[in-house]
């Protein structure tokens, strides 16, 4: 019967009069590994199970167990062991994160007295003095011969490496063993400072009716340990935590690798989507590491032109005012199997590419897509269009009573294309509204949305007139 036993990091389960003093040691490294998994989060945490092989003495003893991320969270440690509850024991647990340093080692010495070399290089001299280090902290402060220093140039020397330090994070038990039998552990942690995100590439055809989308993940590793040849699974989805002190920021060093096979298997998990990799993988620490996701031709794509109006105009006079309206440029695809897609996409940023007239792929703008299930329709702003111009202008307005308003627009595009567009024109509006008369047809969207769908040829211009009564 297989037993597990959580161990909550700083909370330690203390046996009266036990200690762990004269009790043999045992060190567990990234050598004993049999099998590491990760699990990343986008919300900048990972999942480790870590399963090693360990052979311990009988009795008690200490085992640590070394090579785990700096950036632990060690209430989260959970361990299993498939052998019997009562062959294995887990009596105490400790994190220890006062590694070797500088400041560290001399935060010993404090009230102790140490040795300082003085070496003059141009004179080839080597004077050492004894001092008692008194403080440690901003500035060094000694007592020498009786005086105060304030700081003392030269090496400090000291007799011996203090006990309990270490050089890297390690979680150390306290342990109770009936049998001498190796033992296979599987030993799980949350750690912080890692994370995943995608990023897609669209490669746009001339015709702007079809393109390439290929999608990346980039996994950013801050987590203060490496993961070699581990399981990687990826969790897309806004999970619940519980918001904690902020800890010291870790240092970051960019360093970006590629890989050019990578396999992706997706599947629901729980209310979220995961992505597994189906080979093993090594996230070095200080480390952005990007996979391919998936890729893909032949997608179905349409191309519009959207001007977008204000319900603030609806109220107020703008007398002898035209305002410029932007001319956004949009293109939208459907995720669907259909459209050679159909797998959940995960949050990240679509760059939108297309080739000049030279076979120049050159870069037209970006825009950031929130979780997309399948099916789905895609809505991505390109920019503005420069040969596309519009300007809106209130040719009338009255205001009937202190909560009815009428007003008459105008709005005049200009196409200085060599090819016939279209443009959406969508307005919002205010209160209860009504159209009194327009010289398009138009959609009503929603309760407080219309949109005008207007044909403009090549080298014209388009006059849109629309009257509109607003009672607040």
């Amino acid at each position: 019967m297989k037993f597990r036993y959580v161990l909550l990091g700083a909370l330690v389960f203390l046996t009266a009069g036990r200690s762990w003093a004269d009790i043999p040691v045992f060190k567990s490294t990234a050598s004993d590994q049999i099998m590491l998994e990760i699990t990343i989060y986008n919300s900048n945490i990972g999942l480790v199970k870590d399963t090693r092989n360990v052979t311990l003495c009988k009795g008690e003893g200490e085992l640590q167990f070394i090579d785990i991320a700096s950036r632990i969270l060690p209430v989260t440690v959970y361990v299993s062991s498939a052998e019997k509850s009562e062959d294995f024991r887990i009596l105490e647990q400790n994190y220890n994160y006062d590694l070797i340093n500088a400041r560290v080692l001399l935060d010993k010495y404090i009230g102790k007295e140490i040795k300082i070399l003085n070496w003059n290089k141009y004179q080839d001299t080597k004077e050492i003095v004894k001092a008692t280090l008194l403080s440690n902290n901003e500035d060094q402060i000694f007592q020498i011969g009786g005086e105060i220093f304030l700081g003392y140039p030269g090496i400090r020397i000291l007799p011996e490496l203090p006990g309990n330090l270490i050089a890297q994070p390690a979680l150390t038990w306290l342990f109770a063993n009936e049998s001498e039998k190796a033992k296979k552990l599987e030993v799980s942690y949350i750690t912080e400072n890692i994370n995943w995100h995608a990023d897609y590439i669209m490669m746009i055809e001339k015709e702007e009716a079809s393109s390439e989308l290929t999608g990346w993940i980039t996994v950013d590793n801050r987590s203060g340990a490496t993961y070699r040849k581990a399981k990687l699974k990826l969790i897309a989805g806004d999970i619940q935590r519980i918001s904690e002190p902020q800890r010291d920021a870790v240092s970051r060093k960019e360093l970006m690798l590629a890989s050019t096979e990578p396999q992706f298997k997706e599947k629901s998990f729980f209310e979220y989507h995961m992505y597994d990799l189906s080979r093993p993988t090594t996230i070095e620490n200080s480390q952005s590491k990007q996979i391919r996701l998936f890729e893909t031709s032949g997608v179905k794509i349409e191309k519009d032109y959207r001007i977008y109006g204000s319900k603030e105009y609806l109220v107020r006079p703008y007398p002898g005012t035209s305002q410029k309206q932007n001319v956004e440029v949009h293109y939208c695809f459907r995720n669907s199997t259909e459209n050679n897609l159909g797998i959940p996409l995960p949050a990240g940023i679509i760059r939108l590419y297309k080739k000049d007239g030279t076979g120049s792929r050159q870069f037209i703008g970006e825009d950031r897509i929130d979780h997309v299930p399948t099916d789905k329709k895609i809505d991505l702003k390109a920019g503005e269009a420069f040969d596309i111009t519009a300007e809106k202008t209130q040719t009338e307005f009255e205001q009937i009573s202190t909560r009815l308003f009428e007003s008459k627009w105008r709005l005049t595009i200009e196409n200085h294309k060599q090819k016939n567009i279209n443009v959406r024109i969508i307005e919002s509006m205010y209160g209860n509204w009504e159209i009194i008369e327009s010289s398009h047809p138009y959609t009503k969207l929603d309760a407080f949305t219309i949109r005008f769908d207007v044909p403009v040829i090549r080298k014209g211009r388009e006059l849109i007139t629309y009257q509109i009564r607003t009672g607040m």
